[in-house]
């Protein structure tokens, strides 16, 4: 219904599409200290303004709620659909070549800058989806509510401060990742741990170690100062490790005090098997040096016990599991500091749908216990899962696999998304599978194509669920 004039709306809107997504992405909305009145700062601030100005332009009803959250609501009627998108960005980081980080730019068909497409670019391309079928006056017995938030990216307490004062629409997606459809994330566990010891000044010993930037972040680089060990030994350690781990080591200083550097590959936690844990390697590597025995180094290798390199399952903690759905449990250590008298670190475990607090939570607490650390977390997330097989979820597919040609399926994820807590919340688009957006890195884009097919498929699902 309706897919014929749907498309000739949009098709003869897309300039104005770009320019109006161009026009949020010129604006430099990552987070920003608080300002009274403007919790985010002044970029997601002015971001929320300018769109909800935007909205309101082309005829739509909007709401601020305190600078937290901006809506667009399509009619005054019984809410059945919300469409929760984001203004806010990740910093603008280094390496840009293709243009500077909030100066969008069209090239080759693709619109590059911050945000271009996550989120400000599929978030345009669904108010144009409402656009398009209000101004084609195609009769609706619900409302569709476009969600526009500002604090995605650090937390999302936005989308809280939100849900305290409205109820959750009967259904909701988020265009914040990419089709067909993600309906089951991953639960999270991130541990922090610690753990005291007596000091030692036997020699050769480990002066320190540190490891890691962020707990969803595999560790590329890890370091660690020893004292007392002669070099001939330090490089056939390397060289050895190096063979069994495929983690390089440099070695800086002089003698009898060396800085180790592990070299790996980072990657994010929630898909650590595609990156190499520098810090689980330098864990191999210092206990392959004849360091002298003490509270600290058995610590460590209890450390490597229970986290080996190479084990991103879990298996070791005793806490590997898997299901048809949703796949296996993955396990990313990814930070670690180590001193003369204590150390502290955190992992990163996505956890499938069959995982509780029991099954996981519960069983590495007691794993780390009997290796004398103390993992301080007393929850978990939770796993989040929408039936396949609901009728919601059943028209997203539909209308897809309608637009594009290509099979619609449901998918699962290790990463979370804006709608993890939400009921019969699922993510759906922008970007078709296979299309690597650069999100969160230099040169981020959106393909203009996608975009604009993202704008219809969204105006029809309008229509399928809101008709």
């Amino acid at each position: 219904m309706y897919r014929k004039e749907i498309e000739g709306f949009i098709d003869s809107h897309r300039d104005e599409m770009i320019e109006d997504i161009c026009t949020l992405c010129r604006i430099n909305s990552e987070k920003m200290p608080y300002v009274e009145g403007k919790p985010y700062g002044e970029g997601p601030f002015q971001a929320l303004q300018a769109a909800l100005n935007m909205a309101e332009g082309y005829g739509f009803t909007i709401r601020n709620y305190d600078n937290y959250v901006g809506t667009a609501d399509l009619n005054d009627k019984e809410r059945q659909l919300d469409i929760l998108a984001h203004l806010d960005v990740v910093p603008a980081g280094e390496g840009w070549t293709e243009t500077k980080p909030f100066e969008p730019v069209v090239k080759d068909g693709k619109l590059f800058g911050r945000g271009t497409a996550d989120d400000k670019g599929p978030a345009v391309a669904a108010l144009y989806a409402m656009r398009a079928v209000k101004e084609l006056d195609i009769p609706l017995n619900k409302n569709v509510r476009l969600i526009l938030g500002t604090d995605e990216e650090c937390g999302s307490s936005d989308i809280v401060n939100y849900y305290d004062k409205e109820d959750e629409a009967p259904m909701t997606f988020s265009p914040d990742a990419e089709f067909p459809v993600i309906n089951i994330e991953k639960g999270r566990l991130e541990g922090h741990f610690h753990a005291s010891f007596q000091a030692s000044e036997a020699m050769p010993r480990l002066v320190k170690a540190e490891a890691g930037i962020k707990a969803n972040v595999v560790p590329g680089k890890a370091r660690a100062v020893v004292e007392g060990v002669d070099l001939k030994t330090l490089e056939a350690a390397a060289e050895a490790v190096e063979k069994e781990t495929g983690i390089s080591f440099v070695l800086e200083g002089d003698l009898p005090v060396m800085t180790v550097t592990a070299q790996g590959e980072g990657a994010h936690a929630s898909t650590p098997q595609e990156g190499k844990n520098a810090l689980t390697g330098l864990l191999v590597y210092l206990t392959r040096l004849p360091l002298a025995e003490c509270p600290q180094m058995n610590m460590v290798k209890n450390l490597l016990k229970l986290f080996p390199h190479g084990d991103t399952c879990g298996k070791a903690a005793g806490i590997s599991m898997e299901d048809q759905l949703s796949g296996n449990l993955t396990l990313a250590f990814s930070m670690l500091t180590v001193g003369a008298d204590g150390l502290e670190g955190v992992f990163d475990s996505r956890c499938p749908i069959c995982a509780t607090e029991e099954s996981v939570l519960g069983v590495i607490k007691q794993a780390m216990a009997d290796h004398g650390l103390t993992l301080e977390n007393d929850s978990m997330i939770p796993p989040h899962h929408v039936d396949g097989n609901s009728h919601f979820v059943k028209t997203l597919l539909s209308v897809y696999e309608d637009y594009t040609g290509l099979e619609g399926s449901c998918q699962a994820t290790g990463g979370g998304t804006y709608v993890h807590s939400l009921k019969n919340g699922v993510a759906y688009g922008a970007a078709l599978p296979g299309t690597d957006n650069r999100m969160h890195g230099a040169d981020e884009f959106a393909v203009v194509d996608e975009l604009v097919l993202s704008a219809k498929i969204f105006a029809q699902v309008i229509v399928e669920l809101c008709s």
